[in-house]
């Protein structure tokens, strides 16, 4: 069997997808990733996974350059002739479902990772654009066999508003997260050196905080809270990283994010686990997501969470069993429940490692492929 994974970025599917695409190479299948070359896209060839580039525009809504981007999907599709066609994130799942059509591709599933920005910000230019990307994604889910959904929530947002029949939608929650590789890591030399190399005093609780830089995942409130919190205790180091996001609607500036002393920016990071290693506290304030992969990340590696009682969010964190679960856009509880976490020691230690065994019970990502791979058999039966 021939799978392609179509995502408009090479990163969303090394660092998301990859655990499932080595799955179905070890089961014996081809696969490709067809997305625009990036840093990751080289890294492909040593999984045995074949990647093919296009262009495509994130942030232009010019239907001239969508048709274009259209016609090279269907052009690549004819060549290859995938026997299921797997494509991710918003543009994608629109231009692949019609270039699918035009390449005769019968067996096309489409995965919502999460609605993002458009769901979140309000304005008339957003509504507008939300009621575009409906209809589109009507239309795509129209050639789609199935539509996957991280979370209950969008999957019923979605069945309510007529934009997909249930019987078409699957829930997964998320792509997993390897438990093996992010597991705990004991306080060693290694973390001091870090710390050291970050200028962070080695008696520091360290509060972080992975996101890109926009204004949806709460990083102003992250920034507001850490400077509460620092007139109450000296001794908390807040990090926080992220890449600047220009092609979203939302992007926080780089001014913005290393002009303020209460936290310590580190930019776009490869490091993300020794990171996690050396911090106490993980922190999330985000309005809206798919399922987290860094909240997975943090909790797998048994550490204290505190997020937001948001979608996607809370499907990771039991509120005051492995973290807290705080109000969207609230910088002074957001702060109230760092404090208490900061002081207790005991109560991070109980959090973190409920937070390891939650993780292992339902992220794993062992039981995530194998609902994938199920998945993939299914549609190419029904085909």
């Amino acid at each position: 069997m021939k799978i392609i994974f179509l995502s408009h970025t090479d990163s969303n599917l090394y660092r998301f997808r990859l655990p499932v695409m080595i799955a179905l190479v070890k089961a014996g299948n081809e696969v490709l990733a067809l997305t625009p070359k990036g840093e990751y896209f080289s890294q492909f060839a040593k999984y045995k996974i074949k990647a093919i580039d296009y262009p495509i525009e994130r942030s232009s809504l010019n239907p001239f350059k969508a048709l274009k981007t259209i016609q090279n999907i269907a052009k690549i599709l004819k060549k290859e002739k995938p026997d299921i066609l797997h494509t991710f994130m918003l543009k994608p799942n629109i231009y692949g479902s019609f270039a699918a059509k035009l390449a005769k591709i019968p067996c096309v599933i489409n995965s919502l990772t999460g609605l993002g920005s458009f769901y979140i910000q309000k304005s008339f230019k957003t509504t507008l654009l939300r009621i575009l990307i409906e209809r589109l994604n009507f239309l795509a889910f129209k050639i789609a066999k199935k539509v996957l959904f991280q979370n209950q929530d969008d999957l019923e947002l979605y069945v309510k508003k007529g934009l997909v029949p249930h019987a078409k939608t699957i829930l997964i929650k998320g792509s997993g997260i390897d438990t093996d590789f992010f597991a705990p890591t004991p306080k060693n030399q290694e973390n001091q050196a870090l710390k050291k190399r970050l200028g962070i005093p080695q008696d520091s609780i360290v509060i972080l905080m992975i996101a890109r830089a926009i204004l949806h995942k709460g990083v102003k409130e992250y920034y507001t809270a850490a400077k509460l919190v620092k007139k109450a205790d000296s001794r908390l180091h807040f990090l926080y990283v992220g890449g600047i996001d220009e092609g979203n609607i939302a992007p926080i500036n780089k001014e913005f994010l290393e002009n303020q002393t209460q936290v310590q920016y580190l930019g776009e990071r490869s490091d993300i686990k020794e990171l996690l290693g050396i911090c106490d506290i993980f922190v999330l304030p985000s309005y809206r997501e798919g399922i987290p992969r860094t909240l997975l990340e943090a909790g797998s590696m048994a550490k204290p969470i505190i997020t937001t009682n948001a979608i996607g969010c809370k499907e990771v964190v039991y509120d005051g069993e492995n973290g807290f679960l705080v109000p969207i856009k609230e910088s002074e509880i957001l702060a109230q429940k760092i404090l208490k976490l900061a002081q207790d020691k005991d109560l991070r230690e109980k959090f973190g490692a409920n937070s390891r065994k939650k993780i292992c019970a339902e992220f794993d990502t062992k039981s995530i492929v194998k609902s994938y791979l199920k998945l993939y058999k299914e549609v190419k039966n029904v085909s």
